[in-house]
């Protein structure tokens, strides 16, 4: 794929980023979602590719705009598919708490996992500790296969996992470990990306977290040079009939997914936009008179380029944001 593609899709987080953000602090994490959502399908009519959405917003019936199966782009081909998530952390915004971003990743076409709308285990970890993981493997010696390959103490190592009641038991494993804990509300694309960057001071995320999600983050942390794995797990028999419907058997549930099962080949792309503070990206920034600064990381998994980007926007001066933005006052 064109190497100018990677511009391309930080101005569609750019444009989910900055419509979202309006609704920072203000209780409607619904709107908030429907702008980042009105933005992105919006930016997207001026990707000069044409890409199938594989991971979106949901199917046909339950989401008019970046539906799983909607072609999006320009070009006369479809080339690519296309994961977006406008809005990773539609409840920070909400209630105007860090690290809400917008997201989108792309590849070459069948090179990205249709995975189903299910939870899915996780753990993610950066380049130096690649190779290192594994999910089907005890929490302990997972801990120290990482911490060793960082060259840390037990005590040093930092595991970042979601704060919720299904993860009381790892919790509690890892203090008998040893290792220290940062807990997240929401948003655990960023916290895996977080694994790769050591000025985040996060080495390893192990969570159990949207699979949806979970190809998103892979598809970043492919960029990287990290690692991830996953495994589907279903948390009701609704979401195992979802599973069974989109052509996944019980055997194929069992499967470990490497990140090369979620993001195949060396060609991804991926972009993101801070919407609210983060630890590895800025939100957004509403000067006055129509001004607005945004931050954003753009890769390619192909030349392993990691650019953070910092835009400064005229608000007034971009014709596919007065209709939007009018809208989402």
């Amino acid at each position: 794929m064109d190497r100018d593609l990677a511009l391309s899709l930080v101005r569609v987080t750019e444009i989910a980023a900055l419509v979202s953000a309006r609704y920072m602090g203000r209780g409607d994490k619904e709107k908030a979602d429907q702008a980042a959502v009105d933005g992105m399908r919006a930016a997207f009519d001026l990707v000069n590719t044409k890409g199938q959405v594989v991971i979106g917003e949901g199917e046909l019936d339950e989401a008019p705009m970046l539906y799983i199966g909607e072609i999006i782009g320009k070009g006369m081909d479809v080339e690519a598919d296309i994961a977006v998530d406008p809005l990773d952390g539609t409840s920070l915004v909400a209630k105007g708490l860090p690290n809400a971003i917008s997201v989108i990743a792309m590849a070459p076409k069948g090179c990205l996992l249709n995975a189903p709308d299910t939870y899915m285990k996780k753990m993610a970890v950066g380049p130096r500790a690649k190779g290192k993981i594994n999910i089907e493997a005890s929490i302990e010696e997972n801990l120290y296969n990482v911490a060793k390959a960082l060259n840390k103490e037990i005590s040093d190592l930092t595991v970042i996992i979601q704060d919720r009641e299904r993860h009381d038991e790892l919790i509690q494993e890892v203090r008998r470990i040893g290792a220290r804990i940062k807990l997240f509300g929401e948003g655990d694309v960023a916290a895996a990306i977080a694994t790769a960057f050591e000025d985040t001071g996060v080495d390893i995320m192990i969570s159990i977290g949207g699979a949806p999600e979970g190809v998103i983050a892979a598809s970043a942390l492919k960029c990287m040079g990290g690692d991830f794995q996953g495994k589907l797990y279903p948390m009701s028999e609704a979401e195992r009939e979802r599973c069974y419907e989109l052509g996944w058997t019980d055997e194929r549930l069992e499967k470990i997914l490497t990140i090369d099962d979620l993001a195949k080949g060396d060609d991804i792309f991926f972009a993101a936009t801070g919407i609210s503070d983060g630890e590895l990206l800025k939100g957004v920034v509403y000067y006055g008179d129509k001004l607005a600064k945004t931050h954003s990381i753009v890769m390619r998994s192909k030349t392993g380029t990691i650019r953070f980007v910092e835009a400064h926007h005229r608000l007034d001066k971009k014709d596919i944001l007065k209709d939007i933005l009018k809208k989402h006052q």
